[in-house]
Protein backbone atom coordinates (compact mmCIF):
# COMPACT_ATOMS: atom_id res chain seq x y z
CA UNK A 1 0.00 0.00 0.00
CA UNK A 2 2.82 2.40 0.92
CA UNK A 3 4.65 1.63 -2.34
CA UNK A 4 1.49 2.26 -4.35
CA UNK A 5 0.99 5.65 -2.66
CA UNK A 6 4.61 6.66 -3.23
CA UNK A 7 4.28 5.64 -6.88
CA UNK A 8 1.20 7.84 -7.17
CA UNK A 9 3.05 10.85 -5.74
CA UNK A 10 6.00 10.25 -8.07
CA UNK A 11 4.23 9.37 -11.34
CA UNK A 12 0.47 10.00 -11.44
CA UNK A 13 -0.99 12.95 -13.32
CA UNK A 14 -0.61 15.93 -11.01
CA UNK A 15 -4.02 17.58 -11.66
CA UNK A 16 -5.82 14.24 -11.22
CA UNK A 17 -3.91 13.47 -8.02
CA UNK A 18 -4.45 16.92 -6.58
CA UNK A 19 -8.21 16.75 -7.04
CA UNK A 20 -8.34 13.19 -5.67
CA UNK A 21 -6.55 14.28 -2.50
CA UNK A 22 -8.36 17.59 -2.11
CA UNK A 23 -11.96 16.51 -2.75
CA UNK A 24 -12.60 14.80 0.63
CA UNK A 25 -11.14 17.78 2.50
CA UNK A 26 -13.20 20.26 0.44
CA UNK A 27 -16.44 18.33 1.01
CA UNK A 28 -15.75 18.02 4.73
CA UNK A 29 -14.97 21.72 5.11
CA UNK A 30 -18.04 22.75 3.12
CA UNK A 31 -20.32 20.65 5.28
CA UNK A 32 -18.59 21.87 8.42
CA UNK A 33 -19.26 25.46 7.37
CA UNK A 34 -22.95 24.57 7.21
CA UNK A 35 -23.24 24.82 11.00
CA UNK A 36 -22.79 28.60 11.08
CA UNK A 37 -24.30 29.11 7.62
CA UNK A 38 -27.58 27.29 8.34
CA UNK A 39 -28.05 29.02 11.69
CA UNK A 40 -27.63 32.43 10.06
CA UNK A 41 -29.89 31.54 7.14
CA UNK A 42 -32.79 30.54 9.37
CA UNK A 43 -32.24 33.16 12.06
CA UNK A 44 -31.95 35.98 9.52
CA UNK A 45 -35.38 35.06 8.17
CA UNK A 46 -37.20 35.12 11.50
CA UNK A 47 -40.41 37.14 11.24
CA UNK A 48 -39.52 39.28 14.25
CA UNK A 49 -36.07 40.48 15.31
CA UNK A 50 -34.31 38.50 12.57
CA UNK A 51 -31.69 41.19 12.02
CA UNK A 52 -30.96 41.56 15.75
CA UNK A 53 -30.67 37.80 16.11
CA UNK A 54 -28.32 37.65 13.11
CA UNK A 55 -26.14 40.29 14.75
CA UNK A 56 -26.18 38.29 18.00
CA UNK A 57 -24.81 35.19 16.29
CA UNK A 58 -22.10 37.29 14.66
CA UNK A 59 -21.15 38.68 18.09
CA UNK A 60 -21.08 35.15 19.57
CA UNK A 61 -18.99 33.80 16.71
CA UNK A 62 -15.54 34.68 18.17
CA UNK A 63 -16.22 32.47 21.20
CA UNK A 64 -17.40 29.65 18.93
CA UNK A 65 -14.20 30.01 16.90
CA UNK A 66 -12.07 29.78 20.06
CA UNK A 67 -13.83 26.54 21.04
CA UNK A 68 -13.19 25.12 17.57
CA UNK A 69 -9.55 26.25 17.77
CA UNK A 70 -9.03 24.17 20.92
CA UNK A 71 -10.47 21.14 19.13
CA UNK A 72 -7.89 21.66 16.37
CA UNK A 73 -5.10 22.24 18.89
CA UNK A 74 -5.60 18.76 20.32
CA UNK A 75 -7.12 16.79 17.43
CA UNK A 76 -4.97 18.08 14.58
CA UNK A 77 -1.95 17.88 16.88
CA UNK A 78 -2.61 14.30 17.97
CA UNK A 79 -3.82 12.56 14.80
CA UNK A 80 -0.58 13.03 12.76
CA UNK A 81 1.46 11.71 15.69
CA UNK A 82 -0.79 8.65 15.84
CA UNK A 83 -0.25 8.11 12.09
CA UNK A 84 3.52 8.24 12.62
CA UNK A 85 3.31 5.68 15.42
CA UNK A 86 1.18 3.38 13.24
CA UNK A 87 3.74 3.71 10.47
CA UNK A 88 6.47 2.74 12.94
CA UNK A 89 4.47 -0.32 13.99
CA UNK A 90 3.86 1.08 17.50
CA UNK A 91 0.12 0.41 17.57
CA UNK A 92 -0.14 0.57 21.36
CA UNK A 93 1.55 3.99 21.44
CA UNK A 94 -0.88 5.22 18.78
CA UNK A 95 -3.85 4.12 20.89
CA UNK A 96 -2.31 5.80 23.93
CA UNK A 97 -2.18 9.03 21.90
CA UNK A 98 -5.86 8.65 21.07
CA UNK A 99 -6.73 8.09 24.72
CA UNK A 100 -4.66 11.07 25.83
CA UNK A 101 -6.36 13.31 23.28
CA UNK A 102 -9.81 12.25 24.44
CA UNK A 103 -8.94 13.04 28.07
CA UNK A 104 -7.40 16.37 27.10
CA UNK A 105 -10.47 17.29 25.05
CA UNK A 106 -12.75 16.36 27.94
CA UNK A 107 -10.80 18.43 30.49
CA UNK A 108 -10.50 21.45 28.18
CA UNK A 109 -14.23 21.32 27.37
CA UNK A 110 -15.14 21.48 31.08
CA UNK A 111 -12.80 24.46 31.61
CA UNK A 112 -14.04 26.34 28.52
CA UNK A 113 -17.70 25.74 29.42
CA UNK A 114 -17.23 27.06 32.96
CA UNK A 115 -15.14 30.09 31.94
CA UNK A 116 -17.42 31.20 29.09
CA UNK A 117 -20.64 30.66 31.08
CA UNK A 118 -19.28 32.83 33.92
CA UNK A 119 -17.91 35.56 31.63
CA UNK A 120 -20.56 35.30 28.91
CA UNK A 121 -22.31 38.67 29.28
CA UNK A 122 -19.16 40.77 29.86
CA UNK A 123 -17.42 39.13 26.91
CA UNK A 124 -20.40 39.64 24.59
CA UNK A 125 -20.58 43.30 25.59
CA UNK A 126 -16.84 43.62 25.02
CA UNK A 127 -17.26 42.00 21.58
CA UNK A 128 -19.79 44.62 20.47
CA UNK A 129 -23.20 43.56 21.82
CA UNK A 130 -25.62 46.45 22.21
CA UNK A 131 -28.47 46.54 24.76
CA UNK A 132 -30.73 45.35 21.94
CA UNK A 133 -28.59 42.43 20.77
CA UNK A 134 -27.21 41.29 24.16
CA UNK A 135 -30.32 39.31 25.21
CA UNK A 136 -30.28 37.40 21.89
CA UNK A 137 -26.55 36.73 22.13
CA UNK A 138 -26.93 35.54 25.74
CA UNK A 139 -29.73 33.18 24.78
CA UNK A 140 -27.80 31.71 21.86
CA UNK A 141 -24.43 31.32 23.58
CA UNK A 142 -25.90 30.10 26.88
CA UNK A 143 -27.39 27.07 25.12
CA UNK A 144 -24.49 26.57 22.70
CA UNK A 145 -21.95 26.33 25.55
CA UNK A 146 -23.78 23.34 26.99
CA UNK A 147 -22.61 21.45 23.91
CA UNK A 148 -18.94 22.44 24.23
CA UNK A 149 -17.90 18.90 25.15
CA UNK A 150 -19.70 17.53 22.09
CA UNK A 151 -18.01 20.10 19.82
CA UNK A 152 -14.55 19.23 21.10
CA UNK A 153 -15.09 15.46 21.01
CA UNK A 154 -16.61 15.38 17.51
CA UNK A 155 -14.16 17.87 15.96
CA UNK A 156 -11.14 16.81 18.00
CA UNK A 157 -11.43 13.03 17.53
CA UNK A 158 -12.67 12.99 13.93
CA UNK A 159 -9.09 13.46 12.57
CA UNK A 160 -8.23 10.11 14.17
CA UNK A 161 -10.83 8.45 11.93
CA UNK A 162 -9.36 10.05 8.82
CA UNK A 163 -5.85 9.13 9.98
CA UNK A 164 -6.83 5.46 9.84
CA UNK A 165 -7.82 5.73 6.19
CA UNK A 166 -11.57 6.07 6.78
CA UNK A 167 -11.99 9.39 4.94
CA UNK A 168 -15.62 8.70 4.02
CA UNK A 169 -16.47 7.82 7.62
CA UNK A 170 -14.84 11.06 8.78
CA UNK A 171 -16.89 13.01 6.23
CA UNK A 172 -20.04 11.19 7.36
CA UNK A 173 -19.42 12.45 10.89
CA UNK A 174 -19.80 16.00 9.63
CA UNK A 175 -22.67 15.13 7.27
CA UNK A 176 -24.74 13.72 10.14
CA UNK A 177 -24.34 16.89 12.16
CA UNK A 178 -25.13 19.20 9.26
CA UNK A 179 -28.27 17.32 8.19
CA UNK A 180 -29.60 17.10 11.74
CA UNK A 181 -28.84 20.79 12.24
CA UNK A 182 -30.75 21.82 9.12
CA UNK A 183 -33.82 19.73 10.02
CA UNK A 184 -33.91 20.83 13.66
CA UNK A 185 -33.35 24.50 12.75
CA UNK A 186 -36.53 24.46 10.69
CA UNK A 187 -38.48 22.62 13.42
CA UNK A 188 -37.28 24.64 16.40
CA UNK A 189 -37.09 28.13 14.86
CA UNK A 190 -40.25 28.12 12.78
CA UNK A 191 -42.26 25.02 13.74
CA UNK A 192 -41.93 25.53 17.51
CA UNK A 193 -41.33 29.30 17.35
CA UNK A 194 -38.21 29.04 19.58
CA UNK A 195 -36.29 31.74 17.69
CA UNK A 196 -32.56 32.04 18.35
CA UNK A 197 -32.79 29.56 21.23
CA UNK A 198 -33.99 27.00 18.71
CA UNK A 199 -30.98 27.67 16.49
CA UNK A 200 -28.60 27.07 19.40
CA UNK A 201 -30.44 23.94 20.55
CA UNK A 202 -30.40 22.51 17.02
CA UNK A 203 -26.63 23.02 16.81
CA UNK A 204 -26.02 21.42 20.22
CA UNK A 205 -28.11 18.34 19.45
CA UNK A 206 -26.39 17.97 16.05
CA UNK A 207 -22.97 18.15 17.67
CA UNK A 208 -23.89 15.57 20.32
CA UNK A 209 -25.08 13.18 17.61
CA UNK A 210 -21.80 13.70 15.73
CA UNK A 211 -19.83 13.08 18.93
CA UNK A 212 -21.74 9.87 19.63
CA UNK A 213 -21.06 8.70 16.08
CA UNK A 214 -17.31 9.36 16.48
CA UNK A 215 -17.13 7.60 19.85
CA UNK A 216 -19.14 4.64 18.57
CA UNK A 217 -16.74 4.18 15.66
CA UNK A 218 -13.56 4.60 17.72
CA UNK A 219 -14.76 2.01 20.26
CA UNK A 220 -15.90 -0.46 17.59
CA UNK A 221 -14.04 -3.40 16.04
CA UNK A 222 -13.92 -1.54 12.71
CA UNK A 223 -11.40 0.95 14.06
CA UNK A 224 -7.70 0.13 13.72
CA UNK A 225 -7.11 2.50 16.62
CA UNK A 226 -9.60 1.99 19.41
CA UNK A 227 -10.47 4.25 22.29
CA UNK A 228 -9.88 2.18 25.43
CA UNK A 229 -10.41 2.98 29.11
CA UNK A 230 -6.88 1.78 29.86
CA UNK A 231 -5.39 4.55 27.69
CA UNK A 232 -7.18 7.59 29.14
CA UNK A 233 -4.31 8.62 31.40
CA UNK A 234 -2.52 11.74 30.11
CA UNK A 235 1.23 11.46 29.65
CA UNK A 236 2.78 14.92 30.13
CA UNK A 237 5.48 14.38 27.50
CA UNK A 238 2.91 13.13 24.97
CA UNK A 239 0.60 16.06 25.78
CA UNK A 240 3.38 18.56 25.10
CA UNK A 241 4.09 16.90 21.72
CA UNK A 242 0.40 17.05 20.80
CA UNK A 243 0.06 20.72 21.74
CA UNK A 244 3.29 21.69 19.95
CA UNK A 245 2.13 20.14 16.68
CA UNK A 246 -1.38 21.58 16.99
CA UNK A 247 -0.20 25.10 17.79
CA UNK A 248 -0.12 26.31 14.19
CA UNK A 249 -3.81 25.58 13.33
CA UNK A 250 -4.78 26.86 16.78
CA UNK A 251 -3.11 30.21 16.09
CA UNK A 252 -4.74 30.46 12.66
CA UNK A 253 -8.25 29.82 14.02
CA UNK A 254 -7.98 31.81 17.24
CA UNK A 255 -6.78 34.91 15.38
CA UNK A 256 -9.92 34.67 13.23
CA UNK A 257 -11.99 35.15 16.39
CA UNK A 258 -9.84 38.12 17.36
CA UNK A 259 -10.44 39.72 13.97
CA UNK A 260 -14.19 39.17 14.36
CA UNK A 261 -14.08 40.89 17.76
CA UNK A 262 -12.18 43.88 16.36
CA UNK A 263 -14.62 44.31 13.48
CA UNK A 264 -17.71 43.92 15.69
CA UNK A 265 -16.58 46.38 18.35
CA UNK A 266 -15.54 48.99 15.77
CA UNK A 267 -18.73 48.61 13.75
CA UNK A 268 -20.82 48.77 16.92
CA UNK A 269 -19.18 52.12 17.66
CA UNK A 270 -19.45 53.64 14.18
CA UNK A 271 -22.27 51.81 12.40
CA UNK A 272 -24.57 49.96 14.79
CA UNK A 273 -26.35 46.62 14.70
CA UNK A 274 -27.08 46.68 10.97
CA UNK A 275 -23.39 46.96 10.14
CA UNK A 276 -22.60 44.11 12.54
CA UNK A 277 -25.23 41.95 10.81
CA UNK A 278 -23.68 42.80 7.43
CA UNK A 279 -20.24 41.91 8.79
CA UNK A 280 -21.64 38.60 10.01
CA UNK A 281 -22.76 37.74 6.48
CA UNK A 282 -19.50 38.83 4.86
CA UNK A 283 -17.47 37.03 7.52
CA UNK A 284 -19.30 33.77 6.85
CA UNK A 285 -18.78 34.11 3.09
CA UNK A 286 -15.05 34.85 3.41
CA UNK A 287 -14.71 31.92 5.81
CA UNK A 288 -16.26 29.52 3.31
CA UNK A 289 -14.12 30.97 0.54
CA UNK A 290 -10.94 30.57 2.59
CA UNK A 291 -11.83 27.01 3.62
CA UNK A 292 -12.35 25.96 0.00
CA UNK A 293 -9.06 27.46 -1.13
CA UNK A 294 -7.09 26.06 1.82
CA UNK A 295 -8.60 22.60 1.37
CA UNK A 296 -7.61 22.48 -2.28
CA UNK A 297 -4.11 23.72 -1.52
CA UNK A 298 -3.82 21.05 1.18
CA UNK A 299 -4.44 18.46 -1.52
CA UNK A 300 -1.23 19.63 -3.18
CA UNK A 301 0.83 19.46 0.01
CA UNK A 302 1.66 15.72 0.08
CA UNK A 303 2.65 15.79 -3.62
CA UNK A 304 4.93 18.77 -3.05
CA UNK A 305 6.36 17.38 0.18
CA UNK A 306 7.06 13.89 -1.22
CA UNK A 307 8.71 15.11 -4.40
CA UNK A 308 10.67 17.79 -2.56
CA UNK A 309 12.07 15.11 -0.28
CA UNK A 310 12.82 12.93 -3.33
CA UNK A 311 14.63 15.91 -4.94
CA UNK A 312 12.23 15.74 -7.91
CA UNK A 313 12.15 19.52 -8.23
CA UNK A 314 10.55 19.54 -11.68
CA UNK A 315 7.45 17.84 -10.26
CA UNK A 316 7.47 20.19 -7.28
CA UNK A 317 7.45 23.21 -9.61
CA UNK A 318 4.65 21.74 -11.74
CA UNK A 319 2.46 21.08 -8.70
CA UNK A 320 3.07 24.60 -7.39
CA UNK A 321 2.06 26.05 -10.77
CA UNK A 322 -1.19 24.03 -10.92
CA UNK A 323 -2.05 24.86 -7.30
CA UNK A 324 -1.39 28.58 -7.78
CA UNK A 325 -3.35 28.80 -11.04
CA UNK A 326 -6.39 27.09 -9.54
CA UNK A 327 -6.38 29.18 -6.34
CA UNK A 328 -5.87 32.40 -8.32
CA UNK A 329 -8.73 31.51 -10.69
CA UNK A 330 -11.06 30.64 -7.83
CA UNK A 331 -10.12 33.91 -6.10
CA UNK A 332 -11.00 35.87 -9.22
CA UNK A 333 -14.33 34.05 -9.50
CA UNK A 334 -15.19 34.92 -5.90
CA UNK A 335 -14.12 38.50 -6.46
CA UNK A 336 -16.32 38.74 -9.57
CA UNK A 337 -19.36 37.45 -7.66
CA UNK A 338 -18.82 39.92 -4.81
CA UNK A 339 -18.24 42.90 -7.10
CA UNK A 340 -20.77 42.30 -9.88
CA UNK A 341 -23.52 40.19 -8.26
CA UNK A 342 -23.21 40.57 -4.47
CA UNK A 343 -26.92 40.12 -3.75
CA UNK A 344 -26.90 36.49 -4.95
CA UNK A 345 -25.13 35.13 -1.84
CA UNK A 346 -26.61 37.75 0.51
CA UNK A 347 -30.26 36.76 -0.01
CA UNK A 348 -29.42 33.30 1.35
CA UNK A 349 -29.04 34.90 4.79
CA UNK A 350 -31.75 37.56 4.97
CA UNK A 351 -34.81 39.07 3.33
CA UNK A 352 -34.34 42.42 5.08
CA UNK A 353 -34.14 44.92 2.20
CA UNK A 354 -32.09 47.47 4.15
CA UNK A 355 -29.58 44.82 5.24
CA UNK A 356 -29.32 43.41 1.71
CA UNK A 357 -28.58 46.84 0.24
CA UNK A 358 -26.00 47.71 2.92
CA UNK A 359 -24.21 44.35 2.69
CA UNK A 360 -24.13 44.50 -1.11
CA UNK A 361 -22.49 47.92 -0.98
CA UNK A 362 -19.97 46.89 1.66
CA UNK A 363 -19.08 43.64 -0.11
CA UNK A 364 -17.73 45.60 -3.07
CA UNK A 365 -15.21 47.12 -0.65
CA UNK A 366 -14.59 44.17 1.67
CA UNK A 367 -13.93 41.64 -1.12
CA UNK A 368 -11.80 43.95 -3.26
CA UNK A 369 -8.60 42.16 -2.28
CA UNK A 370 -9.87 38.64 -3.01
CA UNK A 371 -8.68 38.99 -6.61
CA UNK A 372 -5.17 38.27 -5.27
CA UNK A 373 -6.08 36.58 -1.98
CA UNK A 374 -6.20 33.16 -3.65
CA UNK A 375 -2.50 33.38 -4.51
CA UNK A 376 -1.63 34.25 -0.92
CA UNK A 377 -3.53 31.25 0.48
CA UNK A 378 -1.90 28.96 -2.07
CA UNK A 379 1.58 30.17 -1.13
CA UNK A 380 0.86 29.81 2.60
CA UNK A 381 -0.04 26.13 2.18
CA UNK A 382 2.92 25.56 -0.16
CA UNK A 383 5.24 27.05 2.47
CA UNK A 384 3.95 24.45 4.94
CA UNK A 385 4.39 21.62 2.41
CA UNK A 386 8.02 22.67 1.97
CA UNK A 387 8.59 22.70 5.72
CA UNK A 388 8.47 26.50 5.96
CA UNK A 389 5.74 26.72 8.61
CA UNK A 390 7.27 29.80 10.27
CA UNK A 391 7.00 31.81 7.05
CA UNK A 392 3.38 30.70 6.60
CA UNK A 393 2.48 31.75 10.14
CA UNK A 394 4.29 35.07 9.65
CA UNK A 395 2.15 35.84 6.57
CA UNK A 396 -1.03 35.08 8.49
CA UNK A 397 0.10 37.23 11.43
CA UNK A 398 1.19 39.99 9.03
CA UNK A 399 -2.23 40.20 7.43
CA UNK A 400 -4.32 39.93 10.59
CA UNK A 401 -2.30 41.23 13.51
CA UNK A 402 0.28 43.60 12.05
CA UNK A 403 -1.90 45.13 9.31
CA UNK A 404 -5.63 44.52 9.70
CA UNK A 405 -6.18 45.26 13.40
CA UNK A 406 -4.26 48.58 13.45
CA UNK A 407 -5.95 49.64 10.20
CA UNK A 408 -9.42 48.95 11.62
CA UNK A 409 -8.67 51.36 14.48
CA UNK A 410 -6.64 53.96 12.55
CA UNK A 411 -8.54 54.44 9.28
CA UNK A 412 -11.73 55.83 10.91
CA UNK A 413 -9.59 58.66 12.26
CA UNK A 414 -8.92 59.93 8.72
CA UNK A 415 -11.74 58.51 6.56
CA UNK A 416 -15.48 59.14 6.62
CA UNK A 417 -17.97 57.59 6.93
CA UNK A 418 -16.13 55.88 9.77
CA UNK A 419 -18.02 52.57 9.50
CA UNK A 420 -16.96 52.27 5.86
CA UNK A 421 -13.37 53.05 6.90
CA UNK A 422 -13.46 49.94 9.10
CA UNK A 423 -14.40 47.84 6.07
CA UNK A 424 -11.71 49.45 3.88
CA UNK A 425 -9.07 48.00 6.23
CA UNK A 426 -9.72 44.51 4.83
CA UNK A 427 -8.67 45.04 1.18
CA UNK A 428 -5.66 47.13 2.17
CA UNK A 429 -4.45 44.32 4.45
CA UNK A 430 -5.21 41.71 1.76
CA UNK A 431 -3.23 43.47 -0.97
CA UNK A 432 -0.27 44.30 1.27
CA UNK A 433 -0.01 40.78 2.73
CA UNK A 434 -0.46 39.12 -0.67
CA UNK A 435 2.27 41.19 -2.31
CA UNK A 436 4.61 40.54 0.64
CA UNK A 437 3.81 36.84 0.43
CA UNK A 438 4.63 36.79 -3.30
CA UNK A 439 8.00 38.44 -2.69
CA UNK A 440 8.86 36.06 0.16
CA UNK A 441 7.78 33.11 -1.95
CA UNK A 442 10.00 34.14 -4.82
CA UNK A 443 13.01 34.47 -2.51
CA UNK A 444 12.31 31.27 -0.55
CA UNK A 445 11.52 28.99 -3.48
CA UNK A 446 14.69 30.08 -5.25
CA UNK A 447 16.78 29.07 -2.23
CA UNK A 448 14.94 25.78 -1.67
CA UNK A 449 15.16 24.64 -5.28
CA UNK A 450 18.60 26.04 -6.02
CA UNK A 451 19.97 22.51 -6.55
CA UNK A 452 17.80 22.13 -9.64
Amino acid sequence: MKAQMNDRFANESIPKLMFALATPAIVAQLINAMYSLVDRMFVGRMAENGTLALSAIGISFPIIMVISAFASLIGVGGAPLASIKMGEGQHKKAEELLGSCFSMLFIVSIILTAVFLILKSPLLTLFGASPETLPFANDFLGIYLIGTIAVLVSMGLNPFIAAQGYAKTAMFTICIGAIVNIILDAIFIFGMNMGIKGAALATVIAQFISAIWVLKFLTSKRAHLRLRMTNLRINLKVAVSILALGLSPFIMQSTESLIQIVFNTSLAKYGGDLYIAAMGIMGTLIQIFSLLLSSFAQGAQPIIGYNFGARNFARVKTTIIYCTIFCATFGLAMWSLAIFAPKIPIIIFTNNTELIELTARLMKIFFLGTCIFGIQLAFQQIFIALGQAKVSIFIAILRKIILLIPLVYLLPIWISPKADAVIIAEPIADFTAALTCCMLFGITIKKLLKAQ
